[in-house]
Order: C-alpha cells, then sequence, then structure tokens
C-alpha cells in the first residue's frame, strides 16, 4: 500500500449508530497555566501543498523529511488551533480560525464557532480578542454571519498596529502561495478591518491584554506578527502563531510559502526557538499537529519538538 494510501485520515464524520453531536476524535485540549486556563481548539485542517513547507529548498530536500514524518508526497493537512484564554475575569479568544471561503474548497476548517458552543463557550462571554495577524485562517471566523451580532459591543481586539497597516497595500511579492489565495487573503483583511475597524486597540511592540496575558510584536511571517505569552505562577507558555510550523524545528530556516519576509521570518523562528528551549516552557502554535502542546528541545545545531504526554 502507498505511504499516502496507508495514513487514517480523521474527517469529523460520525460512525454509523452513534449521537449526532458526537465527534470521533477530540477537538479541544485544556491547559492551566498557573491561574490561568487555557483551551485549544481546533478549527480542522487545511489540506495543502506540500511545496509550501520549504520553497527555498529542493523537492529532494523536503521528500526525505516528508518520509521521516510518514506523510504524503503531494499534499497534507495543517492543524489549524485557537486559544481561548480565561485570566483576570476576562475571557481572550486568541485568533479566530478560518470562517467559511468556498472559493477555496476548504471544507474541513472553519469549525471553531461550532466547537466553542460544543465546550459551553457563549460568544458574549468574549471580552478580547487577540489577532496574531490578519491572515484568513486567523480572523475568518467573525466574519461569518451572525458572529459580530452575538459578540459584545465593547469587545477589544488587539492587534499590532504594524499589521493593520501592511493590510492597507499588502506585498504578496515574496510568497509562495497556491493559486486563489492571495486575493482571498487581501479581500478577507480588507472586509474584516472594514467591519471591525472600531473594535480595534492596536499596539506598537507589546501589549498586556489581561494579568500574565502579553501580545508581543514579532514580525517575519507578516509586518505585524505577534505571539502570546502566558505567565503565572512560574509557568509560563507561548502561543507562537505560524512562527512555527512542523518543520521548522529540524529546517528553521525553511521559507515557508505563507511569509511575505521570509528571510526575516527564519531570524525570528530561529531566536524563538533558541529562547523556548533555554526557558523550557510550554509552546502552542497554530499548525502544529493538535492539540500542539509540546517543548522545544536542542537537537545538534537544530531543534525537535517534544509533545506533551495527553493529560487525561
Amino acid at each position: 500500500m502507498s505511504q499516502a494510501g496507508a495514513r487514517t485520515r480523521t474527517t469529523g464524520q460520525q460512525e454509523p449508530g452513534r449521537p449526532k453531536h458526537e465527534e470521533l476524535v477530540p477537538s479541544r485540549y485544556a491547559v492551566r497555566i498557573g491561574d490561568i486556563e487555557v483551551l485549544i481548539i481546533s478549527d480542522g485542517v487545511l489540506p495543502l501543498p506540500t511545496a509550501m513547507l520549504g520553497h527555498n529548498v529542493g523537492t529532494a530536500d523536503r521528500a526525505a523529511w516528508l518520509g521521516d514524518m510518514f506523510l504524503p508526497m503531494d499534499a497534507f493537512d495543517w492543524a489549524l488551533n485557537v486559544v481561548l484564554v480565561r485570566s483576570g475575569g476576562q475571557t481572550i479568544l486568541i485568533d479566530a480560525g478560518l470562517g467559511l471561503d468556498p472559493d477555496l474548497n476548504l471544507p474541513r476548517a472553519g469549525q471553531l464557532i461550532r466547537r466553542l458552543e460544543a465546550a459551553g463557550i457563549d460568544l458574549a462571554a468574549v471580552t478580547d480578542v487577540v489577532l496574531t495577524h490578519l491572515h484568513m485562517d486567523h480572523i475568518g471566523g467573525l466574519l461569518i454571519d451572525g458572529v459580530k451580532d452575538r459578540l459584545r459591543p465593547d469587545l477589544r481586539i488587539h492587534v499590532a498596529a504594524a499589521e493593520a497597516k501592511f493590510w492597507e497595500a499588502p506585498d504578496f511579492s515574496h510568497v509562495s502561495m497556491p493559486p486563489g489565495f492571495p486575493d482571498a487573503l487581501r479581500a478577507t483583511a480588507k472586509r474584516f478591518l472594514s467591519e471591525y475597524g472600531n473594535y480595534l486597540r492596536l499596539f506598537d511592540e507589546q501589549s498586556e491584554v489581561a494579568p500574565g496575558v502579553v501580545a508581543q510584536r514579532t514580525g517575519g511571517h507578516t509586518p505585524g506578527h505577534s505571539v502570546v505569552r502566558l505567565a503565572s505562577g512560574g509557568d509560563r507558555l507561548t502561543f507562537a502563531g505560524d512562527a512555527i510550523f512542523a518543520v521548522g524545528f529540524e529546517h528553521p530556516d525553511w521559507y515557508n510559502g505563507f511569509e511575505h519576509y521570509p528571510e526575516e521570518a527564519a531570524r525570528v523562528r530561529l531566536d524563538l526557538l533558541r529562547e523556548l528551549a533555554a526557558t523550557g516552557e510550554q509552546l502552542v502554535a497554530t499548525h502544529l499537529p493538535f492539540p500542539s502542546v509540546g517543548r522545544v528541545a536542542v537537537d545538534g545545531e537544530v531543534f525537535r519538538w517534544v509533545p506533551v504526554f495527553w493529560d487525561y
């Protein structure tokens, strides 16, 4: 059997005889960082061409990594993780998933809103949203019909000022995306800024959103790309957004196809990996396999991702 054929695909469809509300695989995972409650929620998966893992390296190099990881050679599923945080009486959503874009044929993503409901999270309870950047798979959930009406009128949406500025005239000259994505990204960011401009709380380099919850601009992936640092009671966790991808531990110098400034993104990634390896703190990232909670270890001149053992 071929490598791709041997893989088991989890589609979220129900087995015969199971209740319709029950999913075959879990879609949320809870972590506590001191006094801060953290819930990682899967928005689904994005099937994307493997060439996007590193468009500055040869096909053979990508194929070698994919083979070592028992992944197919043509396309594989990128996880799409969102985080909900409770701290100091605030409920903070970090990123908002893909939403719905039928033109791109990504039906297995865009699950966030119904999964928040399944977790008993009322959208009206969300006091703050932190956006790592304005790519559509991080903001699209806020653009689903009816969602804005369910959010609080005093909702605060935190995003780096450089990010909002970038999307006034975004530069796509260094990306390597599948057809259709640049136009969709432009249109989604423009619509988001139009609909939610009055909710924005812009920051330059960093902003303390809630006790122990700090958004910090890194740049690289986009000019205003940010990570979110959680710290309480001696525990720490960093939500890295799109600064780190699955291949980035072993190959931090590979350029991801969605990076607008790939050389800077590689520098940011390397610095972040070095820091996380030194501190030993927990890491969550948008496109690491769900629930993506793990740590970074040094492995020679590169790094190794060490997923946590699930705590049942």
